[in-house]
């Protein structure tokens, strides 16, 4: 049995992932953004897969300290973990900056998954294999700093683009830093 956390996976990839994992009997971090969404879906894949191991993990990627206090929910919960899935994305949003004044976008793409990844690299250093596999994009472009800082707004495909490549970067960069941990970035294809 693995542990395994994927962020964003109360619906989409993410949470057909959560269940085939749950299903294999591997011991699942289900992430969500919203309570009750994230309730019913540790609800419906504890009850398909009849795998109790399954947790859910609460945090709007949008706020950083969230992000943080989810962290440290999962030091609390996960004894280490295995496999994680930096799944959790947007494009489109009802606004278009986060509480910090940064594109929602480059928060919830880039700033979150680094901030929570660090911040649990000592549950992935625990495990024999570790992997980190973020998704990206073919959607990608060359990163402004000063819209990392807040600087400078940007259009949704401009943010969404720029996003995905700080992912992509950082992704090659951690895999020099921790060369234990088996770090990829990929692009999900629709078939």
């Amino acid at each position: 049995m693995k542990h395994i956390l994927i962020t964003g996976s109360t619906d989409g990839i993410g949470k057909l992932l959560a269940l085939r994992l749950a299903k294999e009997g591997h011991f699942v971090g289900v992430h969500g953004r919203t309570e009750a969404k994230l309730n019913a879906t540790v609800t419906e894949i504890k009850a398909e897969s009849k795998n109790d191991n399954v947790v859910g993990f609460l945090a709007d990627y949008s706020n950083l300290s969230d992000v943080r206090k989810m962290a440290k929910e999962v030091a609390e919960k996960m004894p280490q973990i295995d496999v994680l899935v930096n799944n959790a994305g947007i494009f489109k949003a009802k606004i278009d900056t986060a509480t910090n004044g940064v594109d929602v976008r480059l928060v919830v793409n880039y700033l979150a998954p680094y901030q929570f990844t660090n911040a649990v690299l000592p549950l992935l250093k625990k495990a024999d294999a570790p992997r980190i596999v973020n998704l990206s994009s073919a959607a990608q472009s060359p990163v402004s700093l000063n819209a990392l800082q807040g600087g400078i707004s940007l259009g949704a495909n401009d943010a969404y683009a720029q996003s995905k490549l700080a992912l992509t970067m950082w992704s090659f960069y951690l895999a020099k830093q921790e060369p234990s941990i088996s770090v990829v970035a990929v692009n999900p294809i629709r078939f």
